[in-house]
């Protein structure tokens, strides 16, 4: 099925109003005391949290773009529901994190986020929505089409002057963690000097969807996450909208490797196997895959 412009504007506008309503929800929840469980996921903690208000703006979501999975034909994603694999069987399918950044909004802190991406079954990214409900900024792409912030046309902004601005890394929270940190933070504090930059700024224990905004908003900037065997390492869902805004900005998302994410792996969810780049521009990202040897020395 092709889906034409008429058919991309209905379910971007859907999108939209899912995440706006799943972003009110969790608004009305923030800085409260709300219901904490464990699940199966990754192997940070983090990707083990779900709260009560997790599976409420799921349900949200859910509600809102179920006349839109019908009308085309469309499967879902979530990180809250199994993966019955229709992903893999239709042309499209809706991946959906209702609350990204659960641990940071336990904590009451920013780095929380709705997430919503309409996914071809080729794994390309074709419509991507990003709601911060803490700061009422919503993102939204559709492919070929733009990037819409609040509603209006929207550019990264170009480094005028080198001297007034830093390289930006964000962190999330396994990368703080790692024993080659300091080694990192080391070689990205030189590239930044190498570029005339005023040095290196951190923006720290964000989710993987703001983390990436993070970065539109603060360039020249980058967000990564090494390539490891173990499973992990975030899943589709905490990349594809985001995946989407880079794509249609003409910057950098891609794995380890140079090559586009792979967003609808078949044999899991995760994409710890080649790792994720966020990047604003071509030559940081090339610099990024060049540090991978600090990760192999451990």
């Amino acid at each position: 099925m092709q889906l034409s412009a008429a058919d991309l504007a209905y379910l971007s506008e859907c999108a939209i109003a899912a995440a706006k309503q799943a972003g009110q929800l969790i608004e009305s929840y923030a800085n409260k005391t709300v219901s904490v469980q464990h699940k199966h996921g990754g192997g940070s903690p983090a990707s083990q949290l779900v709260t009560e208000v997790d599976m409420l703006s799921e349900a949200v979501i859910l509600k809102l773009l179920q006349p839109a999975c019908e009308r085309y034909g469309l499967a879902l994603l979530t990180e809250e529901r199994t993966d019955d694999k229709e992903r893999l069987q239709k042309d499209y399918f809706w991946c959906i994190d209702p609350l990204d950044g659960t641990l940071p909004f336990i904590e009451s802190i920013p780095g929380y986020a709705v997430s919503i991406a309409l996914v071809s079954r080729s794994g390309i990214p074709i419509i991507g929505v990003v709601n911060d409900p803490l700061t009422h900024t919503l993102y939204s792409a559709v492919k070929d089409q733009g990037v819409l912030r609040n509603g209006k046309p929207w550019a990264v902004s170009s480094v005028s002057s080198t001297e007034e601005r830093s390289l930006t890394l964000i962190c999330d929270r396994g990368l703080l963690q790692q024993a080659y940190y300091s080694r990192l933070y080391q070689a990205l504090e030189s590239m930044a000097q190498k570029r005339g930059l005023n040095g290196l700024q951190t923006l720290e224990k964000g989710g993987a969807v703001m983390n990436a905004c993070w970065a539109l908003e603060n360039p020249p900037a980058c967000y990564f996450k090494y390539p490891k065997p173990e499973q992990g390492g975030g899943s589709v869902w905490d990349f594809a909208a985001t995946a989407a805004i880079f794509n249609e900005l003409n910057l950098i998302v891609s794995d380890f490797y140079g090559q586009p994410l792979d967003l609808n792996r078949a044999d899991s969810t995760f994409l710890n196997h080649r790792g994720v780049i966020f990047a604003t521009d071509h030559a940081l990202a090339t610099d990024i895959q060049g540090l991978l040897v600090l990760c192999n020395k451990g």
